[in-house]
């Protein structure tokens, strides 16, 4: 799945309009912003995944993860079978320290807020000791315009994308800001965090990598707020 850096130069020349379009698919031998998002993504992954928010087909568990994981989603895309449904987010199916990784995809900004703190400690609760958790999201300028230019595709073609088949709900929001993604991540108890940026994005992409470490005595000190929210 990786790309040539031929191919990274024309989608960083080409992402103008492959943004504008919206392109839900590869097509003309472009990438979709999809395909994009799930090959950075995928390169931070270090083995057992979750894809939390999987979407249709659990397509990043099958396809780039080689189906090495598990994606859970709260509705039923086409393509999800009955294990990937979840009646809420808040707590996660899975015994403590069963992934290796544990991504949010282009998706953190539709949890609402007074949960967000609960689903990242669950993913926390989730990794194995020196596990990584991965976010990605957008500038929030650039999901703006990217919810807006969408919505009128669909409202003209009515080429349904996965948030207006779900529908927004009053709670989500259209984007969140690099200093609400650390600190939540800070908070939960991830180590060594890191941004990474996009270049065929025009760095309006962005990951945040953080790690589950234990201290130098090999024992993981979780908070009573984070035990609470179990």
């Amino acid at each position: 799945m990786k790309r040539s850096k031929l191919q990274k130069i024309q989608d960083f020349i080409t992402f103008p309009f492959r943004a504008f379009f919206v392109l839900q698919y590869d097509k003309w031998k472009l990438p979709c912003l999809k395909t994009e998002r799930f090959d950075y993504v995928s390169r931070e992954v270090k083995g057992y995944c979750l894809d939390v928010g999987c979407c249709r087909y659990n397509e990043f568990i099958r396809d780039y993860c080689d189906n090495n994981g598990k994606g859970i989603d709260v509705y039923p895309y086409a393509g999800l079978s009955e294990e990937n449904i979840v009646k809420k987010l808040t707590k996660f199916p899975f015994e403590n320290e069963t992934f290796d990784s544990v991504t949010f995809i282009a998706n953190i900004n539709h949890i609402p807020p007074y949960e967000r703190d609960i689903e990242i400690t669950e993913a926390y609760r989730c990794l194995k000791y020196g596990g990584n958790i991965i976010i990605q999201t957008a500038n929030p300028l650039a999901s703006i315009l990217a919810h807006k230019v969408s919505d009128c595709y669909d409202f003209i073609f009515g080429t349904l994308n996965a948030d207006s088949e779900r529908g927004m709900h009053k709670d989500e929001t259209l984007f969140v800001t690099e200093k609400e993604v650390m600190e939540r991540l800070k908070k939960a108890g991830f180590k060594d965090l890191k941004k990474k940026y996009f270049t065929t994005q025009w760095f309006l992409n962005r990951l945040y990598v953080g790690w589950k470490k234990s201290d130098d005595n090999g024992f993981c000190h979780i908070s009573s707020e984070k035990l609470s929210a179990r």
